[in-house]
Protein backbone atom coordinates (compact mmCIF):
# COMPACT_ATOMS: atom_id res chain seq x y z
CA UNK A 1 0.00 0.00 0.00
CA UNK A 2 2.77 2.68 0.74
CA UNK A 3 4.65 1.37 -2.43
CA UNK A 4 1.02 2.79 -4.25
CA UNK A 5 1.14 5.97 -2.52
CA UNK A 6 4.87 6.95 -2.79
CA UNK A 7 4.01 5.95 -6.40
CA UNK A 8 1.19 8.54 -6.90
CA UNK A 9 2.96 10.79 -4.99
CA UNK A 10 6.12 10.64 -7.47
CA UNK A 11 3.08 11.10 -10.16
CA UNK A 12 1.68 14.34 -8.60
CA UNK A 13 4.82 15.92 -8.25
CA UNK A 14 6.27 15.29 -11.40
CA UNK A 15 3.30 16.58 -13.24
CA UNK A 16 4.18 19.80 -13.94
CA UNK A 17 7.71 18.47 -15.76
CA UNK A 18 6.08 16.39 -17.79
CA UNK A 19 4.95 19.13 -19.96
CA UNK A 20 8.30 19.40 -22.08
CA UNK A 21 8.19 16.64 -24.29
CA UNK A 22 11.58 14.41 -24.14
CA UNK A 23 11.53 15.64 -27.86
CA UNK A 24 12.09 19.37 -27.08
CA UNK A 25 14.96 19.53 -24.67
CA UNK A 26 17.99 20.20 -25.87
CA UNK A 27 21.27 18.85 -25.84
CA UNK A 28 23.24 21.77 -24.48
CA UNK A 29 22.21 21.89 -20.61
CA UNK A 30 23.57 25.06 -20.62
CA UNK A 31 20.87 26.38 -23.38
CA UNK A 32 18.34 24.09 -21.93
CA UNK A 33 18.74 25.85 -18.89
CA UNK A 34 18.39 29.11 -20.13
CA UNK A 35 15.19 27.64 -22.09
CA UNK A 36 13.87 26.61 -19.30
CA UNK A 37 14.17 29.80 -17.18
CA UNK A 38 12.86 31.88 -20.07
CA UNK A 39 9.88 29.55 -20.03
CA UNK A 40 9.19 29.98 -16.64
CA UNK A 41 8.70 33.88 -17.46
CA UNK A 42 6.10 33.29 -20.26
CA UNK A 43 2.40 32.83 -19.75
CA UNK A 44 0.71 30.20 -21.92
CA UNK A 45 -2.38 31.88 -23.48
CA UNK A 46 -4.40 28.91 -23.71
CA UNK A 47 -4.10 28.07 -20.27
CA UNK A 48 -3.51 31.81 -18.91
CA UNK A 49 -1.89 31.83 -15.52
CA UNK A 50 0.46 28.54 -16.00
CA UNK A 51 3.76 29.37 -17.43
CA UNK A 52 4.43 27.20 -20.93
CA UNK A 53 6.76 25.56 -18.79
CA UNK A 54 4.09 23.64 -16.76
CA UNK A 55 1.46 23.59 -19.74
CA UNK A 56 0.68 20.83 -22.59
CA UNK A 57 -1.78 22.99 -24.78
CA UNK A 58 -0.04 23.20 -28.13
CA UNK A 59 0.47 26.67 -28.21
CA UNK A 60 2.34 26.34 -25.12
CA UNK A 61 4.91 23.80 -27.24
CA UNK A 62 5.03 25.66 -29.63
CA UNK A 63 6.00 28.72 -27.91
CA UNK A 64 8.62 26.31 -26.02
CA UNK A 65 9.89 25.18 -29.86
CA UNK A 66 10.22 28.92 -30.31
CA UNK A 67 12.06 29.87 -27.02
CA UNK A 68 14.64 26.52 -28.04
CA UNK A 69 14.87 27.73 -31.55
CA UNK A 70 15.95 31.15 -30.73
CA UNK A 71 18.63 30.35 -28.40
CA UNK A 72 20.10 28.04 -30.71
CA UNK A 73 19.89 30.45 -33.43
CA UNK A 74 22.28 32.89 -30.95
CA UNK A 75 19.62 35.50 -29.31
CA UNK A 76 19.90 36.47 -25.79
CA UNK A 77 17.55 35.92 -23.33
CA UNK A 78 16.09 39.70 -23.91
CA UNK A 79 15.89 39.03 -27.44
CA UNK A 80 13.67 35.90 -27.40
CA UNK A 81 11.28 37.50 -24.66
CA UNK A 82 11.10 40.76 -26.90
CA UNK A 83 10.38 38.62 -30.07
CA UNK A 84 7.82 36.93 -27.98
CA UNK A 85 5.90 40.25 -27.14
CA UNK A 86 6.17 41.69 -30.30
CA UNK A 87 4.87 38.58 -31.53
CA UNK A 88 1.86 37.96 -29.15
CA UNK A 89 2.00 40.71 -27.04
CA UNK A 90 2.83 41.87 -23.50
CA UNK A 91 0.14 39.34 -22.41
CA UNK A 92 2.35 36.28 -22.92
CA UNK A 93 4.83 37.74 -19.69
CA UNK A 94 3.73 36.48 -16.53
CA UNK A 95 4.71 39.55 -14.44
CA UNK A 96 3.59 42.49 -16.43
CA UNK A 97 6.35 45.06 -17.00
CA UNK A 98 6.50 48.32 -15.67
CA UNK A 99 6.45 50.96 -18.44
CA UNK A 100 4.36 54.48 -18.68
CA UNK A 101 1.14 52.54 -20.63
CA UNK A 102 1.31 50.18 -17.73
CA UNK A 103 1.58 52.95 -15.09
CA UNK A 104 -2.42 52.85 -14.22
CA UNK A 105 -2.13 49.05 -13.13
CA UNK A 106 0.92 49.56 -11.10
CA UNK A 107 -0.57 52.50 -9.28
CA UNK A 108 -4.30 50.98 -8.54
CA UNK A 109 -3.57 48.77 -5.56
CA UNK A 110 -1.65 51.86 -3.44
CA UNK A 111 -3.90 54.16 -4.71
CA UNK A 112 -7.16 52.42 -3.91
CA UNK A 113 -5.87 51.68 -0.32
CA UNK A 114 -4.56 55.26 0.48
CA UNK A 115 -8.26 56.52 -0.53
CA UNK A 116 -9.67 53.70 1.44
CA UNK A 117 -7.34 54.62 4.43
CA UNK A 118 -8.58 58.35 3.87
CA UNK A 119 -12.51 57.75 3.52
CA UNK A 120 -12.05 55.38 6.97
CA UNK A 121 -10.27 57.81 8.97
CA UNK A 122 -12.74 60.94 7.88
CA UNK A 123 -15.57 58.40 8.85
CA UNK A 124 -14.47 57.84 12.01
CA UNK A 125 -13.88 61.84 12.73
CA UNK A 126 -17.65 62.26 11.14
CA UNK A 127 -18.71 59.47 14.02
CA UNK A 128 -16.60 60.97 16.50
CA UNK A 129 -18.13 64.30 16.18
CA UNK A 130 -22.00 62.99 16.25
CA UNK A 131 -21.57 60.78 19.29
CA UNK A 132 -19.47 63.11 21.56
CA UNK A 133 -22.68 65.21 23.58
CA UNK A 134 -22.78 69.01 22.89
CA UNK A 135 -21.91 71.05 25.22
CA UNK A 136 -24.56 73.85 26.13
CA UNK A 137 -23.69 77.83 26.73
CA UNK A 138 -24.63 79.22 30.04
CA UNK A 139 -27.47 81.10 28.67
CA UNK A 140 -28.94 77.39 27.02
CA UNK A 141 -28.39 75.92 30.03
CA UNK A 142 -30.32 78.46 31.91
CA UNK A 143 -33.53 78.16 29.22
CA UNK A 144 -32.97 74.53 29.32
CA UNK A 145 -33.15 74.57 33.39
CA UNK A 146 -36.16 77.04 33.21
CA UNK A 147 -38.28 74.00 31.18
CA UNK A 148 -37.53 72.05 33.29
CA UNK A 149 -38.29 73.13 35.64
CA UNK A 150 -41.80 74.36 34.42
CA UNK A 151 -42.39 70.91 33.94
CA UNK A 152 -42.15 70.14 37.62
Amino acid sequence: MRVVLALLLALMLGAPAIAVNPGEVLADPVLEARARDISSQLRCLVCQNESIDDSNADLAREIRLIVRERLVAGDTDDEVLQFLVDRYGEYVLLQPVVAPHTTLLWAAAPLALLVGGIVIVVASRRRKAVAEPAVLTPDEQRALDELDSGRG
